[in-house]
């Protein structure tokens, strides 16, 4: 027996969900690379702007990697599309733990959602 194509199955969900990695791997990056183009106005021959190049270039290095490590988890979740269907326990899916974390997850999904519609509005007014 095949599988239709819009039968839902963990696989594909994991493929849906990577989307969301992949995108915060765009946004890390392009975080990063901001930090590193801004390090080029500042005077190296004032303290302060020293300090503030020292910031920026470890948060950019490190902007690389978390971008870098995202990216490629994003990578393995889209591989797995063709992930077969286990037998799964629904009684164990609908575990008041197993509710909680999904709720978590939309909880800070939202909290995302309303946090980059704050900066966005925020960045588009400076780049007025």
């Amino acid at each position: 027996m095949t599988e239709r194509d819009d039968t839902p199955t963990c696989g594909k969900g994991l493929a849906e969900h990577a989307a969301v990695p992949a995108k915060l791997a765009e946004l890390t990056g392009a975080l990063g690379r901001v930090l590193e183009l801004h390090m080029r106005a500042l005077d190296l021959g004032d303290p302060a702007s020293r300090e503030e190049y020292a910031a920026y270039e470890e948060l950019s290095g490190a902007y690389r990697g978390i971008a870098a490590e995202l990216a490629a988890v994003a990578r393995r979740m889209a591989g797995y599309r063709h992930l077969p269907m286990g037998r799964h326990d629904m009684a164990a899916m609908a575990a008041a733990e197993n509710v909680a974390a999904f709720g978590e997850y939309v909880r800070v999904e939202g909290e995302l959602a309303e946090m980059l519609e704050k900066r966005l509005r925020q960045d588009r007014a400076m780049m007025q």
